[in-house]
């Protein structure tokens, strides 16, 4: 029997003999073989621990907005000035997260912020920028945007005393230095 498939032709073998030639083919695979490795099974490592990431704040907690940077106080400024310089954190009566940023102090004594707050009563979590002016040891902030007024007491290097008044409610706590 034979069969025409482009210019090439083809023929088949008899029944008996492709039996005998898949039967050689699989001996031919079998001697093809490779012997297995005689070297010991290991157990395979563990798979290194995944270093977890940090948990990400709760939603109702104060955040800070990742661009802000602090800006270092000048050669110029005055200590009693440059103290309030950096980042602080804290909670208002102990319940309420905030974060206050003083990202600018000029030698006269004026501060540009942003602060943060979580969840405060009726308010829930938000950021403020503002600017205010250092006299003393005390910072006293113009009326945020969204008609907080906040006022920072220096109490001791690293410890600020502030009080949040927002419609008609005054909250109070003591921050921390939290970074520069």
């Amino acid at each position: 029997m034979a069969f025409k498939r482009s210019s090439v032709r083809f023929r088949l073998a008899p029944p008996n003999s492709l039996l005998a030639m898949l039967g050689f083919a699989a001996l031919a695979l079998a001697a093809c073989q490779s012997t297995p490795d005689t070297q010991p099974v290991t157990d395979p490592q563990p798979a290194p621990a995944a270093i977890a990431a940090p948990a990400p704040a709760p939603s109702n907690s104060a955040a800070l907005d990742q661009t802000v940077a602090v800006v270092p106080p000048a050669k110029g400024v005055p200590a009693r000035y440059a103290a309030f310089s950096g980042i602080w954190a804290g909670q208002l009566n102990g319940m309420y997260d905030g974060k206050l940023a003083v990202l600018t102090v000029s030698p006269g004594g004026q501060v540009t912020v942003s602060y943060a707050w979580g969840d405060l009563a009726d308010n829930k979590p938000g950021v403020a920028d503002g600017s205010g002016r250092i006299a003393g040891s005390t910072m006293k902030l113009g009326r945020l945007p969204n008609g907080a007024d906040i006022t920072a007491t220096m109490v001791s290097q690293g410890t600020l005393d502030v009080t949040y008044t927002l419609a008609g409610q005054t909250y109070s706590g003591s921050f921390t230095r939290a970074g520069q």
